[in-house]
């Protein structure tokens, strides 16, 4: 039986479909010195199984998360949920005293369709100097993908605030095409977003601590809006209850609060 009892502690899921993107983020991290998160063993590795033994979903989440000099705390969502749900939820949340947005990858299977995103997620999406050097940068590589990925739909509108103009986001249906498309391309855009990201963190700097307030403050709104907001707090919901959710959202995912 696996244990992990660490957040660095190798993930290992029978049958996820996210594999090789996890271990291509993981690759990015190789020469970085990195450090374990603090997460109770319960949100690091569970198990459940819900639904009539006719209709069994066996699900398994693991939780992997670490720290470096710059960056607060990259923590990825792996869960497996056959044939429910499959995902891969990435994030990265510098720390507020570099002038930086989060990194953000979404790749989610469920029966009819693949969901997938991938952005530089500004802390304050209106404030030019946050935002100018990236955005000159971010939108060509969007337009680069946009015409394989294209572009899934409308998003609330309330969730506008936390994407950039280079936010590429994409509904593919279940057929062969588009699983080519994932297994053969889909790495190298998950690359080339994260060789942007790391690019603009390796040569940053440290800001003034009013400066650092501001970042943090447009943090803690992006954290919020995720606890109240985050579109897989239904399934987790199901899949393992509301009180497990709710902390795990709280505590281990979005735990910058007011």
């Amino acid at each position: 039986m696996q244990n992990r009892n660490s957040s660095l502690s190798k993930v290992n899921i029978s049958g996820w479909k996210w594999q090789k993107c996890f271990d291509q983020i993981l690759c990015k991290f190789k020469d970085y010195s990195i450090n374990p998160c603090n997460i109770d063993n319960d949100f690091l590795d569970k198990k459940s199984i819900i639904g009539s033994s006719k209709n069994i979903i066996n699900t398994h989440i693991s939780t992997w998360a670490c720290s470096t000099k710059k960056i607060r705390k990259a923590r990825a969502v792996c869960l497996e949920a056959s044939p429910f749900a499959s995902v891969l939820n990435f994030v990265i949340t510098p720390k507020n005293v570099y002038d930086m947005p989060f990194f953000g990858a979404d790749f989610v299977t469920l029966p009819n369709y693949h969901l997938l995103a991938l952005d530089l997620q500004p802390a304050l999406k209106y404030d030019a100097l946050h935002t100018k050097d990236i955005w000159e940068k971010i939108i060509p590589l969007h337009d680069k993908w946009q015409d394989i990925f294209p572009h899934g739909g409308d998003i609330p509108k309330d969730a506008k605030n936390y994407f950039s103009p280079g936010f590429l986001w994409t509904k593919l249906p279940i057929n062969d095409e588009s699983e080519n498309k994932i297994t053969n391309l889909l790495i190298q855009c998950l690359d080339e977003y994260l060789d942007l990201y790391f690019y603009f963190l390796n040569k940053s700097e440290e800001v003034s601590k009013d400066r650092s307030m501001e970042i943090l403050s447009g943090q803690k709104s992006y954290m919020n809006y995720r606890i109240l907001k985050d579109p897989a707090k239904n399934m987790l919901n199901k899949f393992f209850g509301l009180e497990w959710t709710t902390e795990y959202l709280n505590e281990v995912l979005f735990d910058l609060k007011n």
